[in-house]
């Protein structure tokens, strides 16, 4: 990993990295589940570091798309996690994983 210290808040809905507050990865997700969409995530970071040195914006909003996809699907974005049901949240990152590119 990076080597920064990550503090949950009490409440465990947070993660303060760096003295900036996060919403934490959706604690439900199955370790697989979480581990998919985390190498999507990463794989569309990646894409938008290569568009923004391609200075391609369609590209870039494309690479975008599939950052905000996973991190919805995670739980980091989007209604949070803790505001909804168990079915939802499985129906959260099901869908996350089927409009995604696979990793």
């Amino acid at each position: 990993m990076t080597g920064r210290a990550v503090e949950p808040t009490a409440d465990g809905h947070h993660v303060v990295i760096d003295g900036r507050r996060w919403r934490a990865t959706d604690p439900l997700l199955p370790e697989e589940v979480g581990a998919q969409l985390r190498r999507q995530l990463m794989c569309g970071r990646r894409a938008v570091g290569a568009a923004l040195r391609a200075q391609d914006p369609e590209a870039e909003a494309a690479a975008r798309v599939v950052v905000h996809r996973a991190k919805t699907a995670l739980g980091e974005r989007g209604t949070p996690w803790w505001e909804q049901t168990e079915q939802e949240r499985r129906q959260r990152w099901e869908t996350g994983l089927d409009e995604s590119p696979q990793a």
